[in-house]
């Protein structure tokens, strides 16, 4: 390999990579539910002075092992409490996700199979999305598939370290997922007998030396509440029951996949096609492999009654992988017309697709509308140009290069414009900024769930929880007594469907749908 041509494609990795990943994450702020939620839990470990247990609102919090909240108690040490501290750890992992996908698929393949896998990992939708998130899944999946290439690679006793740590991220899918996959793959190739290969013994003894003195000191201090709460429903029951009813359904991952794998979709059945019909047997084995990869992952959280949209997130590096060696493949070889045409029509077909989405997408609130529309025009413009070079000039670099250039625009455009717009709907910020500078702080405080860990988060404030959609925010206002209620529109609409009057009810403050309503 031309170690100029590698420096120069580390390079351009490293550069794409942080521009996407780390461009504009402090710049908006914490959105609700979820990001403020490990922010908080952080910072109360830290004034606590307890980096065993993981707490929120004062109270102990079962929910996720202590990784994420120990980087971000990490960050929040080094870089004050803030936007940027909260999400800083995701992006250092996604960041280091893309460049361990080149180092790794370049020994696995060649080295335009590793630099095209690492663009198209880094410049998808959902990878940026959730790098620049104060949430664990770019951390899991930076321990998950290394712990994956690390099995490819025979690098053995790595692969449990990165088990090890997978699990003190999420739970037992840090095991569960990298040993299924490895298992049915060796099944398939009929190479059950490489398991002796393994250390298997030895190997899941260092595994538990590093996973398992957190929860065997959980158990010792919080006994089998711990147990119950975190295995039982934290893990199986989210996966036997679902959390939001209305997504129990056969395709949700169906659209998730198109727009979370945008703008590199419209290659993948013409990659998985050519993967296993036009491969040399060392790299079909490879492929093979990514395959099941991808498959299992797809279909476990199909079959999980819990759906959201970050859980695939695991399946974009096989995804990414295969689509790499496809264009790695184009470029190296002679390909027919009508591989260019089919590329062209499909990808053509795709950016229109979710360039009317984006238009109609921003129509959706008046914040976006312009914004939807300009970014809906580039899509549109981009796919053209796509279509244009492959058919004319049968150009696979260029046409390849114009996809990762669409989700780097995506990616400055929702978070240097659209975001930042928006951002009041989603996150507490603003209004608890209001509240904590104009509210009387000794009158009780009611607080909508979801907004709740938000709430906590910028005002130091968390009040009593109301249940959305239980009928908890009109029992809340039963008992007449004067209260501040932080509340969302929709809840809000929905009492006044009733006899609100009777309440006595006064809208304090409403900001981009969020309400501070008053009892008196």
């Amino acid at each position: 390999m031309d170690k100029q041509f590698e420096e120069r494609s580390i390079m351009i990795i490293a550069v794409v990579a942080i521009l996407t990943i780390f461009f504009g994450i402090g710049g908006v702020p914490l959105l609700d539910p979820d990001e403020p939620v490990y922010a908080e839990t952080a910072r109360e470990m830290l004034l606590e002075g307890d980096l065993l247990s993981p707490r929120i609102f004062g109270n102990y919090w079962y929910d996720k092992p202590p990784m994420y909240y120990w980087l971000v108690a990490l960050a929040q040490t080094i870089f004050g409490d803030n936007e940027f501290a909260a999400r800083f750890p995701a992006g250092l992992m996604a960041f280091a996700t893309s460049m361990m996908m080149y180092f790794s698929v370049t020994k696995l393949f060649n080295e335009r199979a590793g630099f095209w896998s690492s663009i198209i990992l880094t410049t998808s939708v959902e990878f940026f999305y959730l790098g620049k998130a104060a949430v664990t899944d770019s951390t899991l999946l930076f321990f998950m598939t290394a712990s994956i290439l690390s099995f490819l690679h025979k690098k053995y006793w790595l692969m449990y370290v990165f088990m090890a740590f997978a699990t003190l991220t999420k739970g037992p899918i840090g095991i569960v997922f990298p040993g299924t996959i490895i298992f049915l793959y060796l099944l398939f190739m009929g190479q059950i007998y490489k398991i002796l290969e393994m250390h298997v013994i030895r190997g899941m003894l260092l595994y538990f030396l590093i996973a398992g003195p957190w929860y065997y000191a959980m158990y010792t201090v919080h006994g089998m509440e711990f147990i119950n709460t975190f295995l039982g429903f934290h893990n199986v029951t989210r996966f036997t029951t679902p959390e939001h009813a209305s997504r129990v359904t056969i395709w949700y991952y169906f659209p998730v996949l198109i727009v979370g794998l945008f703008p590199w979709i419209s290659l993948l059945p013409q990659a998985v096609y050519a993967a296993l019909s036009d491969s040399r047997i060392d790299d079909m084995r490879n492929l093979i492999f990514m395959h099941i990869w991808l498959g299992f992952v797809f279909l476990f959280f199909t079959i999980c009654q819990t759906k959201l949209v970050s859980y695939i997130l695991p399946m974009y590096p096989p995804l990414a992988i295969v689509i790499g060696w496809s264009i790695s493949h184009m470029i190296t070889k002679q390909r027919h017309n009508t591989t260019y045409t089919g590329w062209a029509i499909s990808a053509l077909a795709m950016f229109i697709l979710i360039g009317v989405g984006f238009i109609i997408g921003g129509q959706q609130l008046p914040e976006l509308e312009l914004g939807g529309m300009v970014l809906g025009a580039i899509t549109i413009i981009i796919g053209v140009g796509i279509a244009v070079f492959l058919i004319m000039f049968k150009d696979v670099q260029l046409a390849a290069g114009l996809h990762a250039i669409m989700g780097i625009v995506i990616m400055i455009v929702a978070f240097g414009f659209l975001l930042p717009e928006v951002a009041p709907r989603f996150s507490m910020k603003e209004m608890a900024a209001y509240y904590m500078e104009n509210a009387e702080q000794d009158v009780p405080l009611y607080v909508d769930k979801f907004l709740r860990p938000g709430m906590m988060y910028y005002a130091h404030r968390h009040g009593k929880e109301m249940l959305p959609q239980t009928g908890a925010f009109a029992e809340a206002l039963r008992d007449g007594s004067r209260k501040y209620i932080m509340v969302r529109g929709l809840e809000y609409r929905r009492l006044q469907k009733t006899n609100s009057a009777k309440y006595n009810l006064t809208v304090v403050k409403e900001n981009s749908d969020i309400f501070l309503l008053e009892q008196k």
